[in-house]
Order: C-alpha cells, then structure tokens, then sequence
C-alpha cells in the first residue's frame, strides 16, 4: 500500500475480487501513471477521477485465452480495440489468425497498433487464417522452419503454436501430419500448442491425447457427443490421464464448441475447464445478444461452474497460462492497471448454447473496463 493519498484515478466497487491473493470484499483500487499504486488506500484518499460501483464487482482485466483479434488479413479477425476492450477483456490471445508469411504484418498493425495486450498463438501454417481455405488444406503450407524463424523474431509476443485438427480447419490436409509439424517446431522453440481435437471416429482421441505435452492446451473442450470431451454422460478416461499428466483444457465457446449437456456432465464430475474463452470472431460481430466473455463465464455459472473457479479462469489461470503474472491477472501495486467492473443482470438475455438450448440464470455485464489506467465504456468511449 502507497502512503500517497492522491491518485489519476480511484475506483471503487461493493466487491473487489483478486483471485491471486484470495480478497473478496468491498473496497478500492488507486491508479497512478497507467499502474496500480494501491489497492484500499486509506479512506482520505483523493483522484483527479473518481468512479463508484457499489453494486458491480472489480476484477483483474479479463484474459481471453482464444479468440481472433486481427485488424485484417484474418478471415475471422475483429478489431480488439473495439470487439474485446468494451467488454471486459484486457488481455487476448489469437487462435492462428497468422503465421509465418504474414506474422510481420499482423505484429504491427495488431499487436503494436492495439490498446488491447495481443499475444500470438501462431499458425503451423504459413498463411495462418488469411485464406478462404482450410488453413490445414495444404500440406506445403505447413512449415516447420518458417514457423520456428517467426517465433524467433517475435519472442514473448508469441506465447506457442496453434494447430486445429479438426475437419472444419483440416480440410483436406492430413491431421496427424499437421501435430506432428506443430509438434516439430513446438519442441525447437519451447513452446506450447494451442490444439483443436480431431473428432473421434477419424482419429481416436486417445492417440491424440497421448501426443500433447505438460502445458499444451486443448481448446473447443465441450462440443456436442461423440466430437467433445464426454462420452456416455461421463468424461472420458483418455481425458482425465492427460490432465494427470499436465493437459490443460480451454473452453473455446465459438460457434459450435459449447453444449450445456456437455460442460453439466463434466463439472458433476469435477472436470472445470483451466480457462474460459470465447473463440469470438468476425460472425459474432453485433450479435444479439452480444457473444462476449461475461456473457460466456455466465454460462459456466449457470451449468454449475463455483464463481470463484469461473474469476480464476478469466484472470489468474490464463495470464499465468500465457507467463503475464506480472503483467496481467492480478491487482497488486506496481502492476499495470487492467481492471474489469462487471454489473449482475438478472433480466438479461436468455443464455443459449451453441444448440439453442437454454438455462435460466442472469449475465454479467461489462460496465467499466480499465487499460493501463484509461477507463473504457461498453460502448468505446472513455469515462
């Protein structure tokens, strides 16, 4: 805690929530040149700003841990400035929006043009998702060698390597030619991947499974039987040995990558995703109601994930999944000032899995979201 009683910015919330240190009670966060300097100053406290939510709940910035922030040169790509920043999220990693052939480019526009922290989880494939094909659809795209000298060149803006064997971005290519390239160049540079599961009756998930390493992250977890983790109501033995074994398992909401039935089924079971994420990209754009990741944490709730596992995998979890501990889910003075206010709704929207199935059950709500001390509205503009 500071001695100063003079901050940029005060914020203070009913319920201030850092998943790090345990803390969840009433109080406040003081903000001084884009970091936070102390969290509960003393009461005398004064701000050039001061914002009140006593019946929202101030978190770390929400962290995505797969989505497609990309300005252009993505089929997918949303502007993450105006797609994620409104609505809570401070941190996001892209789903092999480019690879090695547009990695340049996709750097300075994207991850050094954003208010937003991008990091990269990079294609195998050279085009990364810059074509209309199936970035998978062709084995000459996929280039160890290109893909570990990109790495190099983008160090820690890199955090690993994406690869999705699924039939949707395998196309035609062969799926266990494609992991083992992502393999290749994931063991040159030390990095980790970023896996889509091939489904189950072209390549068994066992052997899948087997392949991935501690750390590597499997994401579009809680897809619809016999293509998700579960199997005859229960999580799959082939599942739970890799999470023994250092498997982490990501939800990837998306389109077609969330069933109520599914994710119900594993958390009777104890099997909470490590991370929540939203796969938001270029059909989510003005969606109603809006696919985000309150919205998406909202759902875990209302299939029986605890409150306090679903604010460890937005914020905590993924910024030590991404090596941002420092940097990114946690309220500790020193640390840039990334913070998310989330307002309950109970009359919100109707929440819906990607089957149009439903669950009663009210939604968070971005109301504030503050980046490296500049404060944000739902709808862009500053507070």
């Amino acid at each position: 805690m500071t001695t100063s009683s003079s901050f940029d910015l005060l914020v203070r919330a009913g319920r201030v929530v850092c998943p790090q240190t345990g803390r969840d009670t009433p109080g406040s966060v003081g903000i001084s040149n884009g970091l936070i300097s102390a969290v509960d100053p003393p009461p005398e406290s004064t701000a050039e700003q001061t914002l009140d939510f006593p019946d929202a709940v101030l978190l770390p910035g929400l962290v995505d841990l797969h989505a497609h922030p990309a300005c252009s040169g993505s089929k997918y790509g949303v502007d993450p400035d105006r797609e994620f920043l409104p609505r809570g999220v401070t941190t996001v990693l892209s789903q092999g929006d480019a690879g090695a052939d547009n990695w340049a480019h996709y750097r300075a526009e994207t991850i050094e043009g954003s208010r937003t922290r991008v990091r990269m989880a990079i294609s195998i494939s050279r085009h990364g998702e810059s074509t209309d094909r199936p970035c998978l659809d062709d084995l000459d795209w996929l280039d160890v060698d290109a893909c570990v000298q990109a790495i190099s060149d983008g160090g820690p803006l890199i955090w690993g390597i994406a690869v999705n064997c699924s039939r949707a971005s395998a196309g035609a290519g062969d799926p266990r030619m494609a992991l083992d390239l992502a393999l290749e160049a994931a063991r040159s540079t030390d990095r980790p991947l970023l896996f889509g599961l091939r489904e189950d009756e072209d390549w068994a998930f066992a052997e899948q499974l087997e392949l991935l390493r501690p750390g590597d992250v499997v994401t579009y977890t809680f897809r619809r039987e016999p293509h998700g983790i579960v199997a005859g109501g229960r999580v799959r033995p082939e599942v739970k040995a890799a999470r023994e074994k250092g498997v982490l398992f990501d939800v990837g909401h998306g389109m077609t990558s969330l069933d109520f039935g599914e994710l119900e089924a594993a958390l009777a079971e104890g099997f909470a995703p490590d991370t929540i994420s939203t796969d938001q990209y270029e059909r989510h754009v003005n969606s109603t109601p809006q696919h985000d990741l309150p919205r998406t944490m909202s759902k875990l709730l209302a299939a029986g994930m605890t409150e306090a596992d679903i604010f460890r995998a937005v914020t905590l979890r993924p910024s030590q999944v991404l090596g941002l501990e420092s940097e990114a889910g946690c309220l500790r003075p020193g640390a840039p000032a990334d913070l998310t206010l989330l307002a309950f709704r109970d009359d919100a929207a109707t929440l819906e899995d990607v089957h149009g199935e439903t669950r009663p059950g009210g939604c968070w709500e971005a109301v504030v979201t503050v980046r490296n001390g500049e404060t944000i509205l739902p709808d862009g503009t500053s507070a």
